[in-house]
């Protein structure tokens, strides 16, 4: 832990003496990084804290019984439906995907439902399709998603059986405090 730590600090050490360093010296590339790096910095800090608000409420509203009846262990194929259609409507990508995948796994679905959730919050979400479709065209989206849905689903079944077969367990959460 305490190693994690220092090299944290000593990257974000070097990373700022760099940009410094680029200030002081008029260095483009360097200029180039720290636009680049606040540009992304901006898009983030707009948008996790509504993402972080919006998995917080999914944790607290969504009851356990209802994620163990459309994503656990008796849900049948109809958990990767559900996953699917979880996925469709998230914005934010996999900053948001993996902790709500979290979250539905701690109560009580299967590795293979909240791996396809992951595999399709990058793949099937609306806007992200739809501004697909509006550009490369609507054969074009179909076709994507006619082949990579059916492989999220078989890469995450067979993944998720793998690690019920091995005794996998998640680690808690960074904010657990078991």
């Amino acid at each position: 832990m305490k190693r994690s730590r220092l090299f944290h600090g000593l990257t974000y050490l070097v990373f700022a003496l760099f940009i410094g360093w680029s200030f002081l010296t008029g260095t483009d590339r360097g200029l180039a990084v720290w636009h680049n790096f606040a540009g992304f910095a901006g898009i983030m800090l707009k948008l996790l804290p509504p993402a972080f608000i919006l998995i917080g409420l999914f944790d607290v509203w969504i009851s356990p019984a209802t994620i163990e009846r459309n994503f656990g262990q008796a849900s049948g194929p109809q958990k990767y439906f559900w996953a699917i259609l979880l996925a469709a409507t998230t914005v934010g990508g996999t900053f948001v995907a993996l902790p709500v995948a979290h979250a539905m796994h701690e109560k009580g679905a299967k590795y293979s439902a909240s791996l396809t959730y992951v595999g399709s919050a990058s793949l099937v979400r609306a806007p992200m399709t739809i501004i697909e479709a509006s550009i490369l065209g609507i054969k074009f989206s179909l076709v994507r998603l006619a082949i990579s849905v059916p492989l999220v689903i078989l890469s995450s079944a067979l993944l998720g059986s793998y690690l019920e077969r091995q005794g996998y367990t998640l680690p808690p959460a960074s904010g657990d405090s078991s």
